[in-house]
């Protein structure tokens, strides 16, 4: 019986394979070494990629495979290939640093053995890398540097406002239109409307068409109220994660790029952009990894006004321009915003913005006109609510009634944001939505009332409000005036109440403001009010108007304002004195048109139950040729005055007489007044520059001997 063979153990085998990857010189045997491996990949850093894998490996033994130069460098080799590496005199001139040789001295001695599915994942200047884990360090970054509530189907986002689907067709199929027409030049659109008009549900429904249709390349939603989306920090991360979520090579690539600069996410946006999307994109374009001509090509961004600074809004434009646009990266980039200055400047066509030609520009509320289609919603919203509520009478066939949502209709104004806060109010489940539609349309506001329908309503107008007075008051130029104030009386110049309207410049004039100063005064304004040419003074006569009828009476409501809000009194005095500082003051106002109408604005601001100027503004007047100057307008030959305005400057008269006379003690200042106001009576007496016995008292000759029982506040 032969003798069985001796079992040598598994030490010399270990031995052998030390050998293999030792510095020392060994015979070569004439037998090849066969390497089975599952991956290998080079370093991307590798100083000799281009060299023959055995010269790269040379302290491993010297293998290489003729014809396998490059195979490293390009991707992973075939699992389980079976690969001939003769050795190469030269193997020792890229030896391994002393600690790899270390490691592998366990195969020193080793022949004629075959490796089987070994991944080879050594980190250093000459060692190949696993494919699978290209990049993944640097991805595992940018997931930590995304705003994950800014994506469009973010848990954060549940519920997102978006359009009903007989709702918005026309501007919606538009959009579509425009996102799926890839050879279309413009490849920047941008939607600007009214707070309110329904652009963040028109954006959102893009956003689902997209997704559905595989053409969303990316979504960002800004939201000021939320920290991770109202500025500047993660909005480039976002983009690329959504990007390279869609190619397997992009999100290599942008992972590769952020292990090469761990800090790009504190850099400016515009190297963040080329860093992360520019190039990444190009790189695996022109290695025909992606197809740009299939890829999801759309990036949304909703809320460039909800982005925090303007300095912020105009970066991120400009880094879209310069990045995205000028480097044709085939790219469809809709942007939905407020038309607040930032994008209105850059959109402008006279003086012509720098996104003027570049983008395609819809003016959603100007454009397209939403009455029919918050019609059909707030029919279809109510009868939905009512065949779910509780109280029967709201389940009746008739309920609602035509006039009641007529009614609805016409307080939006156009604006969807305020239907959709009654079809909210009318959904909540406490109470019955019948009781609720009624408090709705009789609803007015007054002290210690409990019932508050358009508190969304009302927080939107106050964060909108809050910041456009932020930044004018910022303005060197603005300090000390009082930009609310200045806001509700170019309202009361709207013509509700004082039935008087002068022009938009008219009017900057007779409130103090420079020429052209409501267009600073209203810069960030621009989605609740709008300018326009009046239909009475023709193009000249410039007049404002608001989007939103409910801002109109949201402003007059200290409930609603709250601490932002203006009384009609204190709006009616600051007019008043400015007109008669200016009418004082000012040398050219001699030969200026808006004398007359500062004397118009006089007559119908007064209000003797209310409205008194102060002290020193009456006596400053008074000593500086006030009255005279007025005078001069009353015998101007182009002089023009109702029964109206004349019985407003009377009792206008009379009490500033009374109270130079009776209260400040300055009598002779008082037969000043007096003796302009017999001349003035008797010329224009029967056009009503009176005062009546009751206006006065029956103080003397037209009542100018007595004190009125009005007091001033």
């Amino acid at each position: 019986m032969p003798p069985k063979p001796k079992r040598r153990g598994l030490r010399p085998i270990f031995a052998g394979l030390r050998s293999l990857f030792s510095s020392e010189e060994h015979p070569r045997d004439e037998e090849p070494v066969t390497l089975k491996m599952s991956t290998v990949e080079a370093s991307a850093s590798n100083a000799h990629a281009s060299a023959p894998l055995g010269e790269l490996e040379g302290s491993m033994g010297g293998a290489a495979t003729s014809g396998m130069s490059n195979a490293s460098r390009e991707g992973p080799l075939a699992s389980h290939s079976s690969v001939d590496l003769p050795l190469a005199e030269s193997a020792r001139q890229h030896s391994l640093p002393p600690q790899d040789n270390q490691f592998m001295s366990m195969f020193k001695n080793a022949q004629k053995f075959k490796i089987d599915s070994v991944n080879v994942n050594v980190h250093s200047p000459h060692h190949v890398h696993n494919s699978q884990d290209s990049g993944k360090e640097g991805w595992n970054m940018l997931l930590k540097n995304i705003a994950s509530n800014a994506l469009h189907d973010s848990s954060a986002r549940f519920d997102a406002p978006k359009c009903d689907e007989d709702t918005r067709v026309e501007v919606t199929k538009e959009l579509m239109d425009w996102i799926e027409d890839r050879e279309a030049p413009q490849r920047l659109l941008c939607m600007t409307g009214a707070a309110g008009a329904g652009k963040s549900a028109l954006q959102q429904t893009i956003a689902y068409k997209c997704s559905n249709s595989n053409i969303l390349g990316s979504a960002f939603f800004f939201s000021a109220g939320d920290p991770t989306r109202n500025d500047l920090t993660h909005i480039v991360p976002t983009i690329a994660c959504q990007l390279g979520l869609r190619n397997t090579a992009l999100r290599n690539t942008i992972g590769n790029a952020i292990e090469e600069d761990p800090l790009i996410f504190k850099k400016t946006l515009k190297i963040q952009m080329d860093t992360l999307v520019v190039a990444p994109f190009k790189h695996v374009c022109s290695s025909g990894e992606l197809d740009p001509k299939t890829f999801p090509h759309v990036i949304l961004i909703d809320g460039l006004d909800e982005c925090s600074g303007e300095a912020n809004q105009a970066e991120l434009l400009s880094t879209i321009k310069d990045c995205l646009l000028d480097n044709d990266l085939l790219f469809r980039i809709f942007i939905a915003s407020r038309p607040e200055w930032v994008i209105r400047s850059a959109l402008d066509h006279d003086p012509e913005g720098y996104l003027y030609q570049l983008a395609y520009h819809i003016k959603l509320s100007d454009k397209y006109d939403a009455t029919k289609d918050i019609r059909r919603y707030l029919w279809r919203r109510l009868r939905d609510i009512g065949g779910r509520a509780r109280d029967r009478r709201a389940q009746y066939p008739l309920w609602p009634t035509e006039e009641d949502i007529e009614k609805l209709v016409a307080a939006a104004s156009g604006q969807f944001v305020y239907a959709a806060t009654v079809v909210k109010y009318l959904s909540e489940r406490h109470g019955s939505p019948l009781d609720r539609l009624k408090t709705v349309i009789e609803w007015t506001p007054h002290d210690g009332q409990q019932t508050r329908p358009f508190e969304a309503l009302d927080i939107l107008y106050r964060s909108i409000l809050s910041v456009a007075k932020e930044l004018y008051e910022a303005v060197d130029t603005n300090q000390g005036r009082d930009f609310l104030t200045l806001i509700r009386a170019h309202q009361f110049n709207s013509g509700i109440r004082t039935r008087i309207q002068s022009s938009l410049s008219a009017f900057d004039e007779i409130i103090g403001l420079e020429e052209g100063g409501h267009q600073a005064l209203f810069s960030d304004l621009h989605s609740l009010v709008f300018f326009r040419p009046s239909p009475i003074g023709g193009e000249k006569w410039e007049e404002m108007r608001f989007y939103h009828h409910s801002f109109s009476e949201f402003l007059d409501s200290e409930s609603r304002a709250q601490h932002l809000f203006v009384s009609e009194v204190r709006v009616r005095k600051y007019v008043l004195e400015s007109c008669l500082q200016i009418i004082a003051q000012r040398e050219d106002l001699l030969y200026s048109h808006s004398r007359g109408g500062m004397m118009r604005t006089m007559a119908y601001y007064f209000d003797p139950q209310t409205t008194h100027v102060d002290d020193f503004r009456l006596v400053d007047f008074t000593c500086n040729r006030g009255w005279g100057r007025i005078g001069e307008e009353f015998q101007s030959p182009e002089a023009s005055f109702n029964e109206r305005i004349c019985r407003g400057l009377a009792l206008f008269t009379f009490d500033a007489f009374q109270r130079l006379n009776d209260e400040l003690h300055e009598p002779e200042l008082a037969d000043i007044v007096k003796s302009h106001f017999d001349k003035w009576g008797e010329r224009y007496g029967k056009l009503g520059f009176r005062i009546t016995d009751e206006q006065g008292r029956g103080g003397g000759p037209g009542g100018m001997g007595g004190r009125s029982s009005t007091s001033s506040s």
